[in-house]
């Protein structure tokens, strides 16, 4: 990994907008919703703040993780580096970081979703021992 970078936790004080900012930049395979609003990131963080991760060079967020865990099955989203920083291990040290914390809270099984079309993020997970799950289609609902 660039040795210039840290992962932390993150915190909605001093690292929201910075962080909504790389979301929103992020050229291909991030969808920013409803999910992303300043309460339902706070509703996250009450639930389990230590898997929420950023990545920081000097005082710049370059990356991020969200990982979430319900007591049974785990998930990960908005994995995202900085395009400019990709192929440095900034987006596996925080996958590997949150892959941990998740099982150290217990979790034996752990689901991402990726989009169809982004291969590079489909290429990135198959080389760190992910594998698709199913060819099951996934339903959604808003509320």
């Amino acid at each position: 990994m660039n040795p210039d970078c840290q992962i932390r936790e993150f915190s909605f004080e001093n690292d929201y907008g910075r962080v909504l900012a790389l979301w929103e930049g992020i050229e291909t395979g991030m969808q920013v919703g409803r999910s992303d609003t300043p309460e339902e990131i706070k509703r996250k963080l009450e639930r389990d703040p230590d898997l929420f991760l950023v990545a920081e060079i000097q005082t710049e967020i370059v990356g991020s993780v969200i990982g979430g865990f319900d007591g049974r099955r785990g998930m990960v989203y908005h994995l995202a580096v900085r395009s400019d920083l990709r192929q440095q291990g900034i987006g596996a040290a925080l996958l590997a970081e949150v892959e941990k914390r998740l099982i150290a809270k217990g979790c034996v099984k752990v689901y991402l979703l990726v989009m169809d079309d982004n291969l590079s993020a489909m290429r990135f997970y198959e080389e760190r021992g992910w594998h698709r799950a199913t060819n099951n289609i996934i339903f959604m609902k808003e509320f």
